[in-house]
């Protein structure tokens, strides 16, 4: 069998016939809401707006729901990935238990959403499971004491349990409820398609070069167009050329990401659960997860973005180091092959937590930057405080996502 490389399994197995399709942005308009960036993020934020009674046009520089989070591993988990101590030790105990609040309801209502339209994107109910190695016990109770003190939901886990639920030998883990797995291109399609019949414009192939304003104006300048809008969202992912002074708080990351052939019968009753989701402590951590059809998703391998001369050799490189570090915590994987190897670029920030809302320096926009690798709960959550934020109507807790924190 032979490895796709470069190659996103949740666009790939998509059928083509059923792939949207949108025109190129030509003209001068006026509009109310621009949003930048046909991503995860961006579809979600126009399904926000467009119900809301918004009126809202979306440009895609590219084809909708090619970008990042619809490269990633499908997670939408409850947990937004740094440590609770470490966000504590950066922006405070208050607004740290409001970041992990929103996070968790954030997964809660993205969960909602999606059933309630109705986008079949294969969501299921999973639970994730954190299970410390041999030597992080310490740092390990510290992390969930201090989690347990705040009032988050967090079970602890024995080695009985850690065992029963991943089949790993691990001193110690903790698991977080209120997580799922899901597809992430369907979902963004389902969402971008929702906006749409709300009455969003969306365009494709349709590249911003410039957002020119003033305190009265806001013009944002197309290939082929002008918009003419009272605010501007800015899904991108990270910082654009555009936004130069914004780049300092991302650091360009990559993140790897294997597909397994199917797991036959007799080998899957040695690895985790299927309503389980394994991330480990390591640094980088390994994500793992079932999909509906036996294979294993694993992601992990984290590093500072390559040179794009180097991308497709170190992408090989990547593959083949997270199937060997799956074959050593589960060695009855023997033989198993991987069917496709990509990876996803992000913005990492110093504290892990996204930028959510308005900057001082940009009086009319509002930006959803750095979603984390781990999981696409962000996009959902940044819909709701971007929403908020344009109906003025602002909630204290998005302070902890906020560019002042």
């Amino acid at each position: 069998m032979k490895t796709r490389y470069g190659v996103s399994p949740w666009i790939h197995q998509f059928p083509a016939t059923r792939r949207p399709d949108y025109p190129r942005f030509r003209g001068e308009v006026t509009t109310g809401v621009v949003i930048m960036g046909g991503g995860l993020t961006g579809c979600a934020v126009a399904q926000a707006c467009a119900t809301a009674g918004l009126k809202v046009m979306l440009l895609e520089r590219d084809r909708i729901g090619y970008g990042s989070s619809c490269r990633s591993a499908g997670l939408l988990l409850p947990d937004p990935g740094p440590s609770f101590r470490s966000v504590v030790s950066a922006i405070g105990l208050r607004d740290a238990r409001h970041a992990f609040e929103s996070w968790r309801r954030g997964s809660l209502d993205a969960a909602a959403l999606l059933r309630r339209l109705k986008i079949k994107c294969q969501l299921e109910p999973q639970q994730l499971v954190v299970a410390a190695g041999r030597g992080d016990e310490k740092e390990f109770r510290r992390e969930y004491e201090a989690r347990e003190a705040a009032g988050l939901d967090v079970s602890w886990l024995s080695p009985k349990q850690v065992k029963a639920a991943i089949n790993l030998d691990a001193p110690i883990g903790v698991r977080v409820r209120d997580g799922f797995s899901l597809d992430p291109y369907r979902a963004c399609v389902g969402l971008v398609s929702a906006a749409a019949r709300r009455g969003a414009k969306i365009f494709e192939q349709s590249a911003v070069t410039k957002v020119r304003f003033d305190r009265k104006t806001l013009d944002v300048i197309a290939d082929d167009g002008i918009i003419h809008a009272s605010a501007v969202v800015i899904a991108t992912g990270s910082a654009t050329a555009e936004f130069r002074p914004l780049r300092r708080h991302f650091t360009r990351r990559e993140i790897y990401h294997v597909l397994t052939a199917p797991v036959a019968a007799t080998v899957r009753k040695q690895l985790p659960l299927r309503d389980e989701v394994l991330k480990d402590v390591r640094v980088p951590p390994h994500r793992v997860r079932w999909t509906a059809e036996d294979r294993l998703i694993v992601a992990g391998a984290d590093q500072d973005e390559t040179p794009a001369k180097l991308r497709s050799s170190v992408l090989v490189q990547r593959t083949g180091q997270l199937m060997y570090e799956l074959l050593t915590m589960y060695p009855a994987i023997s033989g198993l092959q991987p069917e496709y190897g990509w990876d996803a670029s992000y913005g990492e920030t110093a504290d892990g937590l996204m930028y959510i809302g308005p900057h001082r320096n940009y009086p009319r926009h509002l930006f959803a930057l750095g979603n984390p690798a781990d999981s696409v709960t962000g996009s959902f959550l940044s819909a709701r405080i971007l929403l908020r934020a344009l109906q003025g109507q602002p909630d204290k807790a998005d302070q902890a996502f906020s560019w002042v924190r």
